[in-house]
């Protein structure tokens, strides 16, 4: 599946002009609000009509305006998630998922209940379900409309720290086991950190960036679009869980110690490192507390308000992080490309909320 997009839309002063593609996965545009994000999922599912524009899904035309082509939202064949449940509270969970469905087939509704978690729900009335509840409930209805395509406009915007936490899981199981693809709106780096595949950077109406989420969260040209949350993803597979409290991971750069987390040996996981939590060292450090400490050369260089972004080549360069130190200590360790140093991670920086579970890569 590939959605295209390419739009141009004027309104109140602003000016949108987006052009983009989505692939298989969650593809997340991100930005800060009033960046044009919502437009252009309004567009997408028909609920806006660009001034100039074209979008196809599966190669299906559902925008032209060259050749006035125009498919209504109910004929596009895709689900919409806002940042409010919007259910119907007259109806059942049960009655609440099935209202989109569209005829035989498509999902089963026992099958979206398990996976969503919602299965002892689905006789209460929505006032009776927590904030994460009606949201799973609503991601549920939209599924079982049986989409090409998914919408979720800022799903967990409304919820508190402790719901985000309870949904984030849920969403992960969504993008590894139903391949449904999504395109997920979001202000939230550990959010787009721990779900995106791929990334789209939304500023001022503009997409300034565009890749793979690993790619594009490890490149210190873009890191002023993180702000405080600069950072680079790691991915491992967990081997043990150690007595001692701790969850051990094996990743192309060497093995790493966690907080215990709750996944079985041989899970995959997405590690969000933050660039603030990582030191760096010309020679290995012998006798002190953190337990991770990875061979790496440095990529990249880039000045930034705080001081100076670092890229950091882990192992066979396969993989990248970034460590942000001030402008002294670059100078101090005559910090240059290609420069072989070491990377210094403690494992209590490598907290829960930045972990991530996602299907393992099917070996060749």
């Amino acid at each position: 599946m590939t959605l295209s997009v390419c739009l141009r839309h004027s309104f109140g002063g602003f000016a949108l002009d987006a052009t983009f593609e989505a692939r298989p996965g969650i593809t997340a545009l991100f930005g800060r609000s009033g960046s044009g994000k919502t437009t252009i999922v309004n567009a997408v599912a028909g609920l806006l009509r660009p001034q100039t524009g074209r979008i196809t899904l599966e190669g299906r035309t559902l925008l032209d305006t060259g050749a006035r082509v125009f498919v209504p939202p109910h004929r596009r064949r895709i689900g919409y998630v806002f940042q409010d449940a919007r259910l119907f509270p007259h109806l059942s969970v049960r009655g609440n998922l099935l209202y989109g469905r569209r005829g035989e087939g498509g999902p089963d509704l026992q099958h979206i209940a398990a996976l969503l978690g919602i299965e002892a729900l689905l006789d209460r009335r929505p006032g009776a379900l927590s904030g994460g509840e009606r949201q799973r409930v609503a991601i549920g209805r939209a599924i079982l409309s049986n989409p090409a395509l998914l919408l979720l406009d800022e799903p967990l915007a409304a919820l508190d720290e402790a719901r985000k936490s309870e949904i984030l899981p849920y969403l992960e199981r969504l993008r590894d086991e139903t391949g449904l693809p999504m395109l997920y709106v979001s202000h939230s780096v550990p959010e787009v950190a721990r779900l995106a595949t791929t990334l789209v950077l939304i500023e001022a109406g503009r997409i300034t960036a565009s890749g793979a989420t690993a790619a594009l969260l490890a490149d210190p040209g873009v890191a002023a679009a993180w702000g405080q949350d600069t950072g680079a993803l790691i991915t491992g597979r967990v081997t043990e869980q150690a007595a001692d409290g701790l969850t051990g991971v094996a990743t192309a750069a060497g093995p790493l110690w966690l907080p215990q987390i709750d996944a079985a040996p041989g899970a995959m996981l997405r590690l969000h490192v933050h660039a603030q939590d990582v030191m760096i060292a010309l020679q290995r450090p012998e006798a002190i507390s953190a337990l991770n400490i990875l061979p790496a050369r440095v990529a990249a260089l880039r000045p930034d308000r705080d001081g100076v972004l670092v890229g950091l080549a882990l192992g066979t360069g396969s993989e990248q992080i970034i460590a942000r130190i001030t402008r002294r200590s670059a100078d101090r360790l005559a910090l240059a490309p290609g420069v072989a140093v070491h990377a210094v991670l403690k494992a209590v920086t490598l907290a829960r909320e930045g972990v991530g579970v996602q299907a393992p890569v099917p070996r060749p």
